[in-house]
């Protein structure tokens, strides 16, 4: 039988940069403060201060989506949420399908997200609009964020789920 695995990360250029600027002004901040002639700041306040705003931010990058499809079923962590692998067995699936979709429009974003949209289900999600849309026998829908369109599409029709 065909295993598809994938793993993926918020890596994004757009978000580094991002990140990169949002440090700059609380940092900035902290070191006028410290450099202040009359501060009250110590040196402990200072550099605990700066190593709780840079690792706040760096705390994004530990995110991890990974997906498993194989003969049991389709399996997904999105750690640190999820601490093991989440599995969807295939007599729990009615229908999945690769399609492009709008994350910040039907989702609100990327991430772990819950919709309150009950026809477009719960998303999780990394990067880009490549998703592999489940449709399950109790009603409810999720969607797992992909790079891999053309794989994907192959290890499903493997198993021969409907597809679009």
């Amino acid at each position: 039988m065909k295993v598809f695995n994938e793993e993926q990360q918020f890596r994004q250029l757009w978000l580094m940069v991002l990140l990169g600027f949002s440090l700059l002004v609380p940092v900035g901040l902290i070191i006028n403060e410290y450099i202040k002639d009359n501060t009250s700041m110590t040196n402990n306040e200072f550099l605990g201060s700066l190593i709780g705003i840079i690792a706040s931010v760096l705390l994004i990058f530990i995110f991890k989506l990974s997906t498993r499809i194989d003969e049991k079923g389709i399996h997904y962590q999105f750690f640190p949420f999820h601490f093991s692998m989440k599995t969807l067995l295939w007599s729990e699936i009615t229908k999945a399908e690769v399609r492009t979709y709008d994350p910040i429009g039907e989702y609100g974003g990327w991430g772990l997200r819950y919709s309150f949209n009950k026809k477009k289900g719960n998303a999780v999600n990394v990067s880009g609009d490549i998703g592999i849309q489940l449709t399950l026998k109790n009603g409810k829908k999720l969607l797992i964020g992909t790079q891999k369109k053309e794989a994907v599409s192959r290890v499903l029709k493997t198993y021969n789920l409907k597809q679009v």
